[in-house]
């Protein structure tokens, strides 16, 4: 059964991927550097303390989360990773984005073209709802659809 979402569209887009679901915050920071740093093809989540990403290809994927935490290194991560061409194809939010968040992914649509997805406010619900492995179909207006 299909399961329809709406949220605000921070940064438009249509896509259909696979989805990864953080439950708790995501250390952008501890989560994206060591692929970062070491220059790799595709991101690995590292952050031990979320198994939920952990060990995870999150590269292409869409990264479903509540928020990101961490140090005021954030957004520059994301923007970074979006230079890289190695990052999450979408960031959908279940609460209102943070401004971390929003400044990396702002940057990375501006300075590097990006094509990154980002909606938030799209609730608890859609939170509850989708599982990592789910295959997510985003349309430009803000509606997540769970296949």
């Amino acid at each position: 059964m299909k399961k329809t979402f709406k949220g605000r569209v921070i940064a438009g887009g249509n896509l259909t991927a696979e989805a990864v679901v953080s439950h708790n915050g995501l250390n952008t920071l501890a989560t994206f550097q060591k692929s970062a740093l070491k220059n790799a093809k595709k991101i690995i989540g590292s952050d031990q303390n979320n198994p939920d990403v952990y060990g995870k290809v999150l590269t292409g994927k869409i990264l479903c989360l509540p928020m990101t935490i961490g140090s005021t290194t954030g957004g520059l991560v994301i923007q970074t990773i979006c230079q890289m061409k190695i990052n999450p194809s979408a960031f959908l939010f279940s609460k209102t984005i943070d401004s971390l968040a929003l400044s990396g992914i702002t940057l990375a649509k501006i300075w590097e073209d990006s094509n990154v997805i980002a909606i938030d406010n799209l609730g608890d619900d859609f939170l509850n709802a989708v599982k990592t492995g789910d295959t997510l179909t985003i349309k430009e207006n803000g509606e997540v659809e769970i296949n």
